[in-house]
């Protein structure tokens, strides 16, 4: 008989500077973390939705953001990107069953959540309130890939 052993949990922590150089930087490490842990299976869909994630936080923020990779115990991806500005965007701030309309063809932007839905297993955020000095403390949105739907 042979057995499978789960997944050993691992996390990869990237912290982003303001620079719009910074979206590059997240869809490299993503390929070379999950190509270095074995997960091709999910190495396009990831760098898809991580860079999203990344521009927005660069180009809707003036502060640097955190990117951070984590493989779960049951093989499921957990890819989470922080910024310092605390709106939840849709559909990060509702259920995974809320659905974005999709965009004009002619509009210059607002695919990109759209893609987190179409390519996610599932999704969130909240925003992280204040920190102790009283600043505010900005948000997290989080996917996840490699769960029971798959990618797309």
């Amino acid at each position: 008989m042979v057995t499978v052993a789960p997944p050993h949990p691992w996390a990869y922590v990237l912290r982003l500077p303001h620079d719009p150089r910074a979206v590059r930087v997240a869809r490299m490490t993503v390929r070379a973390v999950l190509g270095g842990h074995g997960r091709q299976d999910v190495v396009e869909a990831v760098e898809l939705l991580t860079s999203e994630l990344v521009t927005n936080a660069y180009r809707h923020t003036t502060g640097p953001a955190s990117l951070r990779l984590t493989c779960l115990s049951d093989g499921r991806l957990r890819v989470g990107v922080w910024d310092s500005h605390p709106y939840v965007p849709a559909p990060f701030d509702g259920s995974p069953e809320d659905r974005m309309p999709l965009t004009p063809a002619g509009a210059e932007s607002g695919r990109g959540l759209r893609l987190v839905q179409e390519y996610a297993d599932s999704w969130g955020g909240w925003a992280l309130g204040d920190d102790v000095l009283g600043r505010r403390a900005g948000k997290l949105l989080w996917f996840e890939v490699g769960g029971g739907r798959g990618p797309g």
